[in-house]
């Protein structure tokens, strides 16, 4: 059973940077993607981000060009470093194992807690 470990997040200010990560404890090999996910208040989870074989990126076009998603996989780790924040990041971010089949992400494992981040003046 994989579990997903999350870690980051806090209360951040607009324009400033932030990395959250997430690593799998057990084996993901049968996965060929990790993703990242929020949810603001009120609103439906989204995708942020995803990563999948060969590095491949995508991205939410609400974040694209400011976050990056990138992966460790020695350490099982994926993370999401966040750039010119706003308010409209504010959100529960979860990460998790993912298939990517045909142009889309399917999440395979039940949420997590999520990493709180707030952006706020």
């Amino acid at each position: 059973q994989v579990q997903l470990v999350e870690s980051g997040g806090g209360l951040m200010r607009p324009g400033e940077s932030l990395t959250v990560s997430c690593t799998a404890v057990g084996s993901i090999a049968s996965f060929n993607a990790m993703v990242w996910y929020r949810q603001a208040p009120g609103q439906q989870r989204e995708l942020v981000a995803g990563i999948r074989d060969g590095d491949r990126t995508d991205y939410a076009d609400s974040v694209k060009g400011r976050f990056t998603i990138s992966r460790d996989n020695a350490k099982n780790t994926v993370y999401l470093q966040m750039s010119r924040l706003n308010p409209e990041d504010t959100a529960v971010y979860y990460c998790n194992v993912a298939q990517y089949v045909g142009g889309h992400y399917y999440p395979r494992l039940n949420w997590g807690r999520g990493i709180q981040v707030a952006v706020s003046s």
